[in-house]
């Protein structure tokens, strides 16, 4: 499961996103915020953050109070980990920048992380896999193809209108 709530008290556009295996919602494997922003060639990028000591926010998207208590110093940018985004058919496409810098450890072992989706107003399909830095071997992640989340919940009346797009 893939959840993604506004975070208003942040820097504008700022989600929070928190994925788990339906399996075990209460032990989310990622807590990260989210942010677009236009990159000085007016590209749309997404700017990951991980979250200091981020047991703290576990299922905190359920929980608005406990949203409320992340502040910008819980904030670790991700160097090499922004998205790049374009409009595709209904939707966005974004992947992790290349590079080969977008380092995740896991299970003890270091790897870099090639990252995609596709977003539309329905769904969102995504791929994360782990490369070894040095053989480039896949080493975690999918093997049978993309995963796909269906809109389930939808928290947009929480978008302060500062956020909104005038697309008149």
């Amino acid at each position: 499961m893939v959840r993604m709530r506004p975070v208003p008290h942040l820097a504008p556009g700022s989600l929070f996103l928190e994925q788990a295996y339906a399996v075990a919602p209460e032990q989310p494997y990622r807590v990260r915020v989210l942010r677009p922003v236009l990159s000085g060639d007016g590209r749309l990028q997404i700017e990951n953050y991980a979250i200091q000591q981020d047991r703290r926010f576990w299922r905190a998207v359920e929980d608005s109070d406990r949203l409320a208590e992340l502040q910008a110093d819980d904030l670790i940018p991700l160097v090499g980990c922004t998205y790049w985004v374009e409009p595709r058919g209904e939707g966005f496409f974004g992947a992790v920048e290349p590079g080969c810098g977008c380092m995740v450890q896991r299970n003890g072992v270091d790897t870099y992380l090639v990252s995609e989706f596709l977003l539309t107003q329905a769904e969102m399909q995504t791929i994360d896999r782990g490369h070894d830095p040095s053989t480039h071997e896949h080493i975690w992640g999918s093997i049978a193809g993309v995963f796909r989340f269906q809109r389930e919940l939808d928290w947009s009346s929480e978008l302060p209108p500062s956020w909104l797009v005038d697309e008149a």
